[in-house]
């Protein structure tokens, strides 16, 4: 996991894109929020700006697990897709998004005339990405380091709790202390479910209820909302789905091995 450092810039194009809290909500996934404010439903905003479905119900997870509150409230509505509506802080964003849209322009024409130079800070990557399916902002509640690992204890966004066991050398690198903003990665093939009896060795057991089954012919995706709104998708197969009883709307909880997530923190 690099840790992000500004970069001088020779040329600007493109759009600003917005930091919200710890985590950054990209352009395109800003115009996916003003479209749903208009269609009232994930299918219609995914259409209107032209992205799919799944894309679309997967980047409302990852707002609303970066955002310090939920940005989008959803109702279940089957394979055409449920209502969905943003909250009053959905709406506070969308208006800032609007101010910003002007701020930029302004910058644009100050680039134009090459009144700005090339460190400003503000030219910084705004957008992480990653193949870990699942990104989550918290920080870090408790840190105990050993010889060799470190366990860090990470307080996500609405009062869930991660463990992570990852090197000392790392955590050292990183600097982290308590209270420090991180980034919780974890693939989503980590994620295994099971029912509230069932334990492992696994550090994380996390219950929560089914948001979400994305059915595949071999594998589905399942997404399990955890009671402090923060949500993760968990790679299974197919058959699994039936034998763990799993529907939206049900409970299960999931359970993650600490040296599967990983940390990361902007420079």
């Amino acid at each position: 996991m690099p840790i992000y450092s500004s970069k001088h810039i020779g040329a600007f194009t493109g759009s600003l894109g917005l930091k919200l809290g710890e985590g950054e909500v990209s352009d395109r996934r800003l115009r996916l929020l003003a479209a749903l404010d208009r269609t009232g439903s994930i299918s219609g905003a995914a259409r209107a700006i032209g992205m799919t479905y799944k894309a679309a119900w997967d980047a409302i997870d990852a707002i609303n697990n970066l955002a310090d509150r939920p940005l989008v409230i959803t109702r279940h509505g089957g394979s055409k897709g449920g209502g969905a509506s943003l909250t009053e802080e959905g709406r506070r964003l969308l208006a800032a998004w609007g101010r910003l849209n002007g701020i930029q322009q302004e910058l644009l024409a100050l680039f134009e005339r090459n009144e700005l130079t090339d460190d400003l800070d503000l030219l910084r990557r705004i957008e992480m990405k990653t193949s870990a399916r699942n990104a989550l902002a918290g920080q870090v509640k408790r840190i105990t380091h050993g010889p060799v690992s470190s366990e860090v204890v990470v307080a996500l966004t609405g009062g869930d709790e991660l463990v992570a066991v990852i090197t000392r050398r790392s955590a050292e690198d990183m600097g982290l202390t308590e209270g420090s903003a991180v980034h919780a990665l974890i693939k989503a093939s980590f994620v295994i479910l099971a029912d509230a009896a069932s334990r492992t060795s696994a550090r994380n057991h996390l219950c929560g209820e089914v948001a979400r089954i994305e059915a595949g012919a071999v594998n589905s995706e399942v997404v399990v909302a955890l009671p402090g709104g923060a949500r993760l998708t968990a790679v299974i197969t197919s058959n699994s789905i039936g034998t763990l009883g799993l529907r939206e709307g049900g409970k299960t909880c999931a359970q993650i091995k600490a040296s599967h997530v990983i940390l990361g923190v902007d420079d």
